[in-house]
């Protein structure tokens, strides 16, 4: 993904954490442009285990914490403020002699003042700034305070406001690299680093799709997303967004929430009717106009540049219109209905999702539209032929067999086009009360056997002007109209 420092565990913890920080090394297994991040207490054992791991590292940070809020000293520690800046300065003090140790590595440092949103902000500061003094910050030798929302507990612009006071009071701001670890405890853990960011901070740690304690730690994804839909460029490569959700999820074994903000399976999924109409027409509008801008609603990024499908943009249930199936219609079987033929179609569709209360997946809405449009029905079409009478104008006779209650029945007439000559044997032989509308066709694939799709509106008299349609599917683009002429006169 681009990450170039990544806190890979705290082995003074525990004997796993210590046994990977080792594997990494001795192995080789730490690109020369990547710092590893390892975490420790104030605590001598565990100084002494942490430099102990990272021999032979090229490059790392070490990360010093204690807890200094209110409630800690009171129920935790029992200490006063000085007591509980002493375990903070004395951690400080014993890694900063053990730096000889690893000479050969490039070692920075960095101090958490941890529970920073439950400590009084003029503590935190006398904390952080005595640290900073004794491990000789300077602008060139810049040291990373860490100022931990460890508990959310207040609003985003509280934390933000937190951050911009530290950023004020600093005795030197330029020998500070200022970062903040957020938690997610009040579900505002995105809005809070960004605020906070906003408000001067440099550095952001986190986790892949907000794994951690409780909550979790904020969101490395959506932060880096919604940022670069702001127009800042995170550095991260998220191009290939499943790939990270399989690894996170097989790492962790804890699923990504299918709602999860850009990663989540149903993110860039409409199910809603007026949702699916405006997602279709803004694909439309887009494929037409080739246009590099991405204007669609409802979807705020172009899914394939994470590496998303356009294959669930729109899925059908009970709450979806007309647009829901005959976008599945256009995608996997290169099927355009007419607006009034959509309108139709969908409410078979919604009869089933509304009896089912299920999900109707693209095979299924196939399904539905092949007993619909071409499944037989009272008329079918046994064979057909046409031939022009004149080469003086574009009258076609045409010569047909139709299967009617178990007898084939031939039929001719003449017309202008094989459509219209079919029309008027129809009506004439079976004495049937109706007129074309509209017709239109398209082809479903390429190649010496395609298949050319045909739609005709019928429109029925004696019932008002009732629309009817048909649909006709053959690799004869002459065949196909006519097979769509009977499909919507079985539909009367």
């Amino acid at each position: 993904m681009g990450f170039k420092e990544i806190e890979i565990g705290f082995p003074s913890a525990s004997e796993t954490d210590y046994n990977f920080c080792r594997h990494l090394i001795k192995n080789n297994l730490i690109p020369k442009s990547v710092t590893v991040q390892v975490l420790t207490q104030a605590r001598e054992h565990l100084i002494d285990k942490t430099f102990e791991s990272l021999e032979g590292c090229h490059s790392a940070i070490i990360h010093l914490y204690n807890s200094v809020s209110t409630l800690q000293r009171k129920v935790v520690f029992k200490q006063d403020r000085q007591g509980v800046k002493k375990i903070a300065l004395d951690g400080a003090k014993m890694i900063f002699q053990r730096l000889e140790g690893l000479e050969n590595s490039n070692i920075r440092l960095e101090y958490s003042p941890e529970s920073f949103t439950g400590t009084e902000l003029d503590y935190a500061l006398e904390v952080c700034e005595e640290v900073l003094d004794c491990w000789e910050a300077k602008p060139n030798n810049p040291i990373i305070i860490n100022l931990p929302a460890t508990v959310e507990m207040s609003t985003p612009n509280i934390y933000a406001d937190q951050i911009e006071w530290m950023v004020n009071n600093f005795s030197d701001r330029n020998r500070v690299i200022l970062s903040l670890h957020p938690h997610n405890d009040r579900g505002t853990g995105i809005a809070a680093t960004e605020l906070a960011l906003m408000a001067g901070a440099d550095r952001v740690e986190g986790t892949l799709f907000g794994n951690g304690e409780r909550t979790g730690n904020v969101d490395i994804v959506t932060l880096g997303l919604n940022m670069y839909t702001q127009g800042i460029n995170p550095h991260l490569d998220f191009t290939d967004i499943n790939n990270l959700i399989e690894t996170a999820e097989f790492c962790t074994q804890l699923p990504v929430h299918q709602r999860h903000p850009y990663a989540g399976s149903l993110v860039h999924t409409a199910f809603s009717g007026s949702h699916q109409d405006a997602v279709r027409k803004g694909m439309e509008a887009i494929s037409k106009a080739n246009n590099e801008k991405w204007e669609v609603p409802y979807l705020p990024i172009d899914p394939s540049d994470i590496g998303k499908t356009y294959e669930a943009i729109i899925r059908v249930n009970s709450q979806s219109g007309k647009a829901g199936s005959a976008w599945l219609l256009e995608q996997d079987h290169n099927i355009y209905l007419p607006r009034g033929a959509q309108v139709q179609f969908s409410k078979s569709v919604q009869k089933i999702a509304d009896k089912t209360g299920k999900e109707i997946t693209s095979e299924t809405i196939w399904e539905i539209f092949e007993k619909e449009y071409l499944s037989d029905g009272k008329f079918k079409l046994i064979n057909f032929d046409s031939k022009k009478l004149s080469r003086k104008n574009n009258k076609e006779l045409i010569e047909a067999t139709v299967l009617v209650g178990g007898k084939n029945i031939d039929i001719s007439a003449s017309g202008n086009g094989p459509i219209s000559a079919f029309v008027s044997a129809m009506r004439e032989t079976f004495d049937l009360s109706f007129r074309l509308s509209d017709f239109g066709q398209n082809t479903r694939s390429s190649g010496s056997t395609a298949e050319a799709a045909a739609y005709v509106e019928i429109k029925v008299p004696n019932e008002e002007g009732r629309s009817v349609y048909g649909v006709g599917i053959d690799t004869s683009i002459t065949l196909a109209p006519i097979k769509a002429v009977v499909s919507a006169i079985n539909r009367i």
